[in-house]
């Protein structure tokens, strides 16, 4: 039985909300300010080599030899990246006519098929979530708008291979390669010596952005997913159901 709502409850820290939604074609979302977009299907980037079986989920420009932000332990493998995207319609006044144009909302790493059947939120080594207050987020900060995804256990020649190549701009350097193929994801750096790989992403703005990790039922971890956006609200489906219902 549900307490009444004048009770006390303890803080609630921030929620995932339908993260399965965003990668399941057809499902229409709004983001508050366009009124109806529609998910599309994922668009797949690559794969990310993790030997190390820790995965890592930080910004590699806030580095200051701490480690990364986050970490996730998962098999060792490579995993497939992809991008959530949605359609939307909107009145360009430049071009002065309604325009239709795609955009991302999330990134992932799939570590198994699975669907996620829940959502935890990421924790840093000095994160506890009895001091949370109301809607708390933790996560990776970001002074440049970029996080990554990469194995930990080679994370200082990684994150070195990207300041040298992205912030330095030393040509031709090995273990290192721009990207630019219209996905949010712009660089990647591998270590030779272990295999394990960097691929950064571009964030819509600097601040803290919140990891999620998806499970299975068997309580596996299944996905790692990072929103570049706020959550996305749901909309009705043209019978008057909602997508997670």
């Amino acid at each position: 039985m549900d307490a009444p709502a004048t009770c006390w409850r303890p803080p609630r820290p921030a929620q995932p909300g339908p993260i399965n939604e965003l990668f399941r074609p057809g499902v229409r979302v709004t983001d508050g300010y366009h009124p109806e977009m529609t998910v599309v299907e994922p668009c797949r980037v690559g794969t990310l080599r993790v030997p190390s079986g820790l995965l890592a989920v930080s910004g590699p420009d806030a580095d200051e030899g701490e480690g990364p932000c986050i970490t996730v332990p998962v098999p060792p493998g490579a995993y497939v990246l992809d991008e959530a995207r949605v359609r939307y319609s909107y009145h360009c006044e430049w071009r002065d006519r309604e325009v239709t144009t795609t955009t991302r909302t999330a990134v992932r790493l799939l570590v198994g098929e699975t669907p996620a059947a829940t959502w935890e939120m990421a924790l840093g080594p000095d994160d506890d979530l009895r001091l949370f207050i109301e809607e708390q987020t933790a996560g990776f900060d970001t002074d440049g708008a970029t996080g990554c995804f990469a194995d930990a256990g080679a994370w200082e020649p990684l994150v070195a291979l990207f300041e040298r190549g992205l912030i330095q701009g030393e040509p031709d350097l090995d273990g290192y390669e721009g990207i630019d193929d219209g996905s949010l994801f712009m660089q990647r750096t591998w270590d030779e010596a272990s295999g394990g790989e960097l691929m950064a992403f571009a964030t819509t703005g600097d601040g803290t952005y919140p990891v999620w990790v998806g499970r299975c039922d068997a309580g596996e971890v299944v996905s790692v997913v990072v929103l570049v956006e706020g959550m996305p609200e749901l909309l009705p489906e043209r019978d008057g159901t909602t997508a997670d219902a």
